[in-house]
């Protein structure tokens, strides 16, 4: 059974079938995925779509694109959305350089803010970067007793053994099968295997050779298979060792809260 750590299935994309994607799921080989908020009201909606099935997670958390939308009262309310019992991660959060959707010193603002926020309450974080590493990074060291997922890696294999070395997990999406993958697969093949975690970013990213069409947790095989090929392992050994890890760096097993397993 397959975890998918990263999925967007409240996106208006999923309106007119979500709860047949939904369904679907366990039968088509996914133990889990995480339902990641990108602001507040889709954090919230996350963390309540989570309570009403056992194989979806909620990450709760203030895209950088939505960075300028954040008030005195947003740390507060992620605070509370953070207490509920599926709710496993702080995200996704980052830094993204390319839309600038809100202005870079705001961005930098809100990250460090939600950073401070999961130091102070010991939760891990899914990270987005995008053509922002130098920055990424640079807030990244500043709270080393965070860590969590780095979301659709796409940086360099030299940065890749620093974010390990701090302990943290870096997750593969359906980028690594295009063509023009050379700097994730090279990133792939060097992360351990009881670092790495697969995605779907649904529904974004869609995996060869279903581009260009809509993405949901169930292609998140394709990406297993990929990397099980570039890696030279068993596609059942990334199959099961990306499950185990998803569990650990979102501390399930700790919660009791675990995958339903068929």
């Amino acid at each position: 059974m397959y975890f998918d750590t990263h999925a967007h299935l409240l996106s208006e994309a999923f309106d007119e079938d979500r709860e047949t994607v939904i369904a679907d799921l366990t039968p088509s080989g996914i133990s889990a995925y995480v339902e990641c908020g990108t602001n507040l009201e889709d954090s919230r909606a996350a963390a309540d779509l989570a309570e009403k099935s056992p194989i979806i997670y909620a990450a709760v958390g203030v895209h950088p694109h939505d960075a300028k939308t954040w008030n005195d009262e947003t740390a507060e309310e992620l605070r509370l959305l953070l207490s509920r019992p599926r709710v496993v991660a702080l995200g996704e959060i980052g830094l993204d350089y390319h839309y600038d959707f809100s202005p870079r010193d705001v961005q930098k603002q809100v990250f460090r803010e939600q950073m401070a926020l999961a130091k102070e309450l010991q939760v891990p974080v899914i990270i987005h970067t995008r053509e922002a590493w130098a920055d990424t990074m640079e807030i990244l060291r500043e709270y080393p007793e965070v860590t969590g997922v780095m979301h659709c890696y796409s940086g360099s294999v030299e940065t890749a053994r620093e974010l390990l070395g701090r302990g943290w997990y870096l997750a593969f999406g359906g980028a690594v099968t295009f063509k023009n993958a050379k700097k994730p697969l090279e990133a792939a093949k060097a992360v351990p295997l009881d670092r790495l975690l697969i995605e779907t970013d649904s529904p974004y990213m869609t995996p060869v050779p279903h581009r260009g069409k809509r993405n949901d947790p169930r292609h998140v095989r394709l990406v297993a298979e990929k990397l099980a090929e570039v890696r030279g392992e068993d596609p059942g050994t990334i199959e099961r060792a990306t499950a185990e890890n998803a569990e650990r760096v979102f501390r399930l097993a700790a919660s009791g809260i675990l995958p339903r397993s068929e």
